[in-house]
């Protein structure tokens, strides 16, 4: 999953969110660096990796993509995916993503001194063009993989992947309609076995 389904999938409890967010950002044991709180969001990051990597319904979605973007595949998936949740926000979330998102930039700005580095550079960006409320759009969708497309070190065709989106638009949603409650369910009880 991309940066707003891992957001969400973090409840309320702030320091697990941002755990949770910079999850990508922390490898291996520097996870034994963090706090508890933290910590527990970099293990929940990985848990839901792990969960969506290994998803039937996932690898259905990748296949579609495969021919044309090979290992990349999985990355516009996670795109397609936090499309499908914000553009169905009100479904999943009491409050509006306009502000559910400027609150999240507001609690890593607040938090800062506990990012990695190469996070603090991409809040920026991330701010700047506001990439999480975007993601609703399918331009919003278009500007995100062009600019994943242009830091990959290989030749990816990222910037094209808006079009699969828009051709299969219905098998995709279909897909993360089907996925999206098993994962939620599954965080919940991977974070609840955290705590026993």
């Amino acid at each position: 999953m991309n940066f707003l389904a891992h957001i969400y999938l973090s409840g309320e409890n702030e320091k697990l969110i941002i755990g949770n967010f910079i999850g990508d950002f922390v490898k291996g044991n520097q996870l034994l660096n963090y706090e508890k709180e933290l910590m527990n969001g970099i293990l929940l990051h990985r848990e839901i990796d792990r969960y969506t990597d290994d998803h039937p319904v996932v690898l259905e979605s990748k296949k579609r993509l495969w021919d044309k973007y090979h290992h990349y595949s999985p990355v516009i998936v996670d795109v397609y995916y936090d499309h499908f949740l914000a553009n169905n926000w009100s479904n999943f979330h009491d409050e509006p993503l306009a502000s559910f998102t400027e609150n999240f930039y507001q609690l890593l700005e607040d938090n800062k001194a506990l990012l990695p580095e190469r996070v603090v550079r991409m809040l920026h960006h991330m701010k700047k063009d506001n990439w999480l409320y975007h993601y609703q759009s399918l331009e919003g969708i278009r500007q995100t993989l062009t600019g994943m497309s242009r830091r990959t070190k290989f030749e990816s065709s990222l910037e094209k992947a808006h079009v699969d989106l828009e051709r299969y638009y219905e098998l995709f949603k279909e897909d993360f309609e089907t996925f999206f409650p098993k994962l939620v369910q599954h965080s919940k009880e991977f974070l609840s076995s955290l705590d026993s």
